[in-house]
C-alpha cells in the first residue's frame, strides 16, 4: 500500500507541477511581485494537502506564539533541512511570505526552476564567495521591507535525522549586519519523506518553531552555533 500511495503521488504532484506551472508562466508577467507568490504558493500548498490525503503525512506546528509574535516584525528563518517537504510546507503555511536564499542551479529544474526564477527570492553563485554575500545583503534588504521574512537552510543540504553537518554562516551574517533575530525552525520530515526516496511513510511531522534568537552582541560564529545547537537538539528529540 505505501509504495501504490507513493506512486500515486508522484503522479499527482508532477501533474499538478505541469498544469500549475503553465498557468503560472502565463500570468506572471502581469502580476505584482506579492500576487506573484500568493499564486504560486498555492502549488506547494497543495501538495501538501496532496501528500497528507494520498500519503497520510499529517502535521502539527509547535512554538505557534513564537511565530504570532514575530508577524509584523523583520525576521529571518533558519530550518532544519531533512526533505523536500519542508520546502513544500514552509512557504505555503508560515504567516509572512517567504523569500529564500538557494542556489541558481536550482532555475534550470523545467517549470519549477523556472516559476522561481519569477518571484521574488534571491538566488546566488555560491562561488562568487564574498560577492555573493554582497548581492544577498542588498536583495534582502529590499524583500524585508517589502513584507518578506528571509529564510535559510543554513545546513546546505538535506540531512538525514540524526546526522549533523556544520552549519554556514550566511544567515547569521545577514542577521549580524542587518540587527535582526533570526527564528529557528526544528522538524522530522525525513523520517517519513526521505532524501532521494521515492517511497514515503505515512505518519506525523512535527514542526517546531523555537523563540527568536538576539543577533545584538554577537558574532556570525557564535550567533549560527546558538542557532544549531537549538535546532540540532530539538529536531533530535522529535518522534
Amino acid at each position: 500500500m505505501t509504495i501504490l500511495r507513493s506512486i500515486v503521488f508522484a503522479c499527482f504532484e508532477a501533474i499538478s507541477l505541469l498544469v500549475w506551472g503553465s498557468l503560472f508562466l502565463m500570468l506572471a508577467p502581469f502580476l505584482s511581485d506579492h500576487a506573484r507568490y500568493r499564486l504560486a504558493m498555492r502549488w506547494p500548498g497543495m501538495v501538501v494537502l496532496g501528500a497528507r490525503w494520498i500519503l497520510g503525512i499529517r502535521w502539527v506546528i509547535r512554538g505557534q506564539a513564537h511565530l504570532d509574535a514575530a508577524r509584523g516584525q523583520p525576521m529571518i528563518i533558519c530550518s532544519k533541512h531533512q526533505s523536500a517537504w519542508e520546502t513544500l510546507f514552509l512557504p505555503s503555511n508560515l504567516p509572512v511570505p517567504l523569500c529564500f536564499v538557494f542556489k541558481k542551479e536550482l532555475l534550470r529544474i523545467p517549470f519549477f526552476g523556472w516559476s522561481i526564477a519569477l518571484l521574488p527570492m534571491v538566488h546566488v553563485d555560491r562561488s562568487q564567495g564574498r560577492l555573493a554575500f554582497e548581492q544577498i545583503q542588498s536583495q534582502a534588504r529590499t524583500r524585508l521591507e517589502q513584507g518578506f521574512w528571509m529564510a535559510f537552510f543554513p545546513e546546505g543540504t538535506r540531512t538525514k535525522p540524526g546526522e549533523r553537518l556544520k552549519y554556514k554562516t550566511g544567515a547569521a551574517r545577514l542577521a549580524c549586519e542587518l540587527g535582526l533575530p533570526i527564528l529557528p525552525i526544528a522538524l522530522n520530515a525525513g523520517r517519513l519523506w526521505p532524501r532521494n526516496a521515492w517511497i514515503k511513510r505515512p505518519g506525523l511531522v512535527t514542526v517546531e518553531v523555537g523563540p527568536p534568537i538576539s543577533s545584538v552582541g554577537q558574532t556570525p560564529e557564535s550567533l549560527m552555533k546558538a542557532v544549531q545547537i537549538w535546532i540540532d537538539e530539538t529536531s533530535d528529540a522529535l518522534h
